[in-house]
């Protein structure tokens, strides 16, 4: 059996600037019958390890740093062993949640991770945070996305830390180029696909 894509939804709060909202959150798992790397960690550890079972985690892969995509890697990470890795430019987000602890590795453009026969690449589409960072896996005609680009648009860039311009851009120039037919699976709500979201982005 090959590499299939798990979703868990997990809900908490998301704060930031002062404020807070109730949210929830899209956690992935990719992998098989053995092993798995996480795609993001929100809220609570509990229902993620359910989920993972008795694989073997990989890897603890975060998109970004806001707390609601973050707030369940340092209990996941001691649950598995597994490796957390994070956009260096988004540091500062994740300083703000574990001030005394670090994640393991830093994500960077091109970084690639094997997982049941499967490759998952990240692509930097910064503009929701500085470091936000998208996984491509061509063999299973996907994306994550994180909070980039959802059902309908580009993320949220009214906070501190964001910027619309280069979100748009990094869409543009990092996400719509892969083939029309990608499944694009976001951070918060249902899946999309990149051709449906190219229609999107022409209103933007």
């Amino acid at each position: 059996m090959g590499a299939m894509i798990d979703r868990v939804i997990t809900s908490g709060t998301f704060s930031l600037d002062g404020g807070s909202w109730d949210v929830d959150n899209n956690v992935w798992l990719v992998g098989d019958g053995n092993e798995v790397i996480v795609i993001d960690a929100a809220h609570d550890a509990a229902p993620i390890v359910k989920a993972i079972g008795d694989r073997r985690v990989l890897a603890i892969v975060l998109t970004h740093g806001h707390n609601d995509h973050i707030n369940a890697a340092g209990a996941l990470r001691d649950a598995t062993g597994a490796p957390i890795w994070l956009n260096a430019a988004d540091r500062m987000l994740w300083a703000a949640e574990y001030p005394e602890l670090e994640p393991d590795h830093d994500l960077t453009d091109g970084t690639t991770f094997d997982v049941a026969g499967t490759t998952l690449r990240a692509i930097h589409t910064p503009g929701h945070s500085p470091g936000s960072t998208s996984l491509y896996v061509e063999s299973l005609g996907s994306v994550f996305t994180g909070d980039t680009l959802f059902h309908g648009g580009p993320g949220a860039t009214g906070r501190s830390y964001s910027d619309k311009p280069t979100i748009l851009e990094s869409i543009r120039a990092r996400l719509l180029t892969l083939p029309g037919e990608t499944l694009v699976h976001t951070g918060h709500g249902e899946n999309t696909s990149i051709e449906a979201e190219r229609n999107n982005l022409d209103h933007q």
